[in-house]
């Protein structure tokens, strides 16, 4: 049984959802999300609380019913709080910086990496080693931030390169002399 598809999503005030058949809407203060769900899930709003049903107990349809539960409290919380991934760089000489609304980063390569963010999501340099990005599409904050990541992965021999805020690197020990 699945616990969090049982939990309904509060609304909070100034958020307005509108279900659609099976395409949810949401508008808040920060922005719209929109997202079309499985035929199979039954989506209901009642009073402040948005429930999502199943039609049987079948492992698809208990596996649709949670993930159809998050995604719909991600795009509430989305538009009213938004979500932010934090990149710190580690290494001698490599730093980000903005140059309009692109990132740039130096990062041990011949040439600077330029990032161009998409529609919706914020780029900010904090110092010269953070990296913030942020936005109200979860998914796609968690995708940028993982694309700026792959631009130079943390190596497990002196740790250099970027890293979410907080992730730990497991070292490695290097090659010992006879």
């Amino acid at each position: 049984m699945s616990r969090i598809g049982l939990r309904p999503t509060a609304v909070p005030d100034g958020v307005t959802v509108t279900i659609d058949g099976q395409t949810v809407t949401v508008k808040g203060p920060k922005g719209e999300l929109s997202r079309k769900f499985h035929p199979d899930m039954i989506i209901k709003q009642e009073n402040n609380e948005i429930k999502v049903e199943r039609p049987d107990d079948s492992n698809q349809h208990k596996a649709l019913h949670g993930t159809t539960s998050s995604l719909i409290s991600n795009m509430v919380e989305g538009v009213t709080k938004g979500f932010v991934k934090n990149l710190e760089l580690v290494g001698v000489g490599y730093r980000a910086n903005k140059q309009g609304n692109n990132l740039v980063l130096n990062v041990g390569y011949s040439h600077p990496v330029e990032i161009v963010p998409e529609e919706g999501i914020e780029l900010a340099v904090e110092g010269n080693n953070k990296v913030s990005v942020s936005g109200i599409d979860k998914q796609r904050v968690g995708e940028v931030a993982a694309n700026i990541r792959s631009v130079r992965s943390p190596e497990p021999y002196k740790g250099k390169g970027i890293r979410y805020e907080g992730e730990k690197v497991r070292r490695k020990e290097g090659k010992t002399g006879k």
